[in-house]
């Protein structure tokens, strides 16, 4: 598969199942100039978790509020300012999966809203989740058919 011409594509861009070949992945979207932001979730097993982790590893501005709705409002404007687009790794998500797998399906689904707003700006925003089954959280995985 061609990673660097489909991650150039908003409208291909949304929420998918990190694929194998990961590093490929990684090395195409360098090569598109996609901004990559990677978030290691190993230990967060609850939203307020989630949140904080988020709000560490992206250097959130000062009135990000810790909530599903800011979390949508804080990343589209912090995505609108890559022009080339992102690229979003949640790695090691399978504890978050068990122990709180409601707050990860919101999580993604505030992720696909954001991805929606950036598509309408004409800005790939591509989340890649990392360490659960895609089947579970109903994912594709870039680069499989998804019958």
């Amino acid at each position: 598969m061609d990673y660097e011409q489909v991650l150039s594509d908003p409208g291909e861009a949304g929420i998918f199942a990190r694929p194998a070949d990961g590093a490929a992945l990684d090395a195409a979207a360098e090569r598109a100039g996609l901004t990559r932001w990677t978030v290691d979730l190993s230990g967060v097993k609850s939203k307020d978790e989630l949140l904080a982790t988020l709000a560490r590893r992206l250097e959130f501005p000062e009135w990000f509020g810790g909530n599903w709705d800011a979390l949508n409002d804080v990343l589209g404007e912090m995505a609108w300012e890559q022009p080339a687009g992102v690229v979003l790794t949640l790695a090691h998500c399978g504890e978050l999966a068990q122990a709180d797998p409601e707050s990860l399906e919101t999580a993604l689904e505030v992720l696909d809203s954001v991805a929606e707003g950036c598509y309408d700006e004409d800005i790939p925003f591509w989340v890649f989740v990392d360490g659960i089954d895609p089947a579970a959280f109903d994912l594709p995985v870039l680069g499989e058919n998804s019958d």
